[in-house]
Order: structure tokens, then sequence, then C-alpha cells
């Protein structure tokens, strides 16, 4: 089975950031280098939908989302922080962990289907761990896929 989302390697990094602009703007850049995007776009997308509410999850993970034309499917970027940023959260945590998700213009239940697997991700404590404990992109994608896999079988 496909995953509802694609990810590629590119579209997943270490990074440092100063804020949640920072988060979000570094957010787009990934998008539009990994996929092809004009990041502008994405960032203003991105800060749209972050002017109804806070996206941040809770237990350090935000997940910045939000509906784009030009999309064919769900698209998905991670970012890890180096250090942990303020973002609003519900709980009242900085964020580390930062799972953007782009989805076409008109996908309604798709894109909440996206971020519920997402979600479902980051809540399995196995996953959660590994994700906190690696150490770069590579390790990063390679939790990521294994958990993808194991959830498509």
């Amino acid at each position: 089975m496909e995953s509802i989302f694609l990810m590629k390697p590119e579209s997943v990094c270490v990074t440092q950031a100063d804020g949640k602009e920072d988060i979000l703007r570094s957010l787009g850049d990934l998008f539009a280098n990994a996929f092809e995007l004009d990041g502008g776009l994405v960032l203003e997308q991105l800060e749209e939908r972050e002017k109804l509410g806070s996206t941040g999850f809770g237990r350090g993970v935000a997940m910045p989302h939000a509906r784009m034309p030009g999309i064919k499917r769900p698209i998905a970027a991670l970012m890890k922080l180096h250090r942990p940023v303020d973002f609003a959260s519900a709980d009242g945590l900085p964020v580390d962990l930062v799972f953007g998700l782009l989805s076409p213009a008109n996908s309604g239940a798709t894109h909440l289907h996206a971020l519920a697997a997402i979600s479902r991700l980051v809540r399995d404590e196995g996953v959660h761990d590994a994700l906190c404990d690696a150490p770069d992109a590579e390790a990063l994608y390679g939790v990521l896929t294994n958990a993808t896999d194991r959830d498509a079988a």
C-alpha cells in the first residue's frame, strides 16, 4: 500500500531556527527545494493557516500545514531543530520536531487523513523517541520510512 503522503530524503533536514517565523520560512524553503515549489507561496499558505491557530501539536512537535494549488497529492517535510523553539503549542512546550504537510487545494478528506497519519506517527512512543534520538537527516528519513512501511503493511 502506498503512503498517504509523499516524503523524499531531500524533504528532511536537521537545522537551527530562531523562532516560529524562522521555522515557517525554513519549511517553505525545504518544500521549495525538495518538491520544486515556490517557497514564497508555500510560506504564505503556511502563515495563513497559522493565523487560524497554532499548529503546535504538543510533546515538542509542530505540524504546520496548508492546502495549495498545483499539488497533485499530499507531500510532507520534516525538520529536526538543534534547539527547541517556542511555537505557541497547546501544551506550552517548545518544539524541536516540525512536520510540514501540503495538500492539493481541493483536498478535504485527503488532507485530514494525511494529518491524522502524521499525528499517529508522532504519538507512537517508539517512533517519537527514535526521531528525537536521530542524529541526522538520513537517520530521520530511515525512521519515517520504516514506520510508514510498517503502517502500510
